[in-house]
């Protein structure tokens, strides 16, 4: 990812910065970006976080009140993720 690109996606909140003294104290910025990354679908209203603060962080999210559609949408994505890689779950 181009110095511009991550700019943007910090600016726009997409992506945290690196620095922040929070994370820096519990080393989440400790090999900063390496075995990271970030999916974002086209429209920007679905994101995929891989090893950033936790290990997979699903987002579903647009402007307005629409949380039925918001809420549907997170869980096709859930769902056709799940097909591919199967989640560890416990009782």
């Amino acid at each position: 990812m181009s110095a511009q690109d991550k700019e943007q996606l910090i600016a726009d909140h997409f992506l945290f910065k690196e620095g922040d003294k929070y994370l820096k104290s519990c080393g989440m910025n400790r090999d900063w970006p390496n075995g990271r990354g970030i999916f974002i679908s086209n429209d920007k209203t679905f994101m995929v976080w891989v090893n950033e603060e936790d290990h997979l962080r699903f987002i579903s999210m647009e402007k307005g009140a629409e949380f039925v559609q918001v809420f549907e949408r997170l869980c096709r994505a859930v769902n056709l993720i799940e097909e591919q890689l199967k989640f560890a779950k416990t009782p």
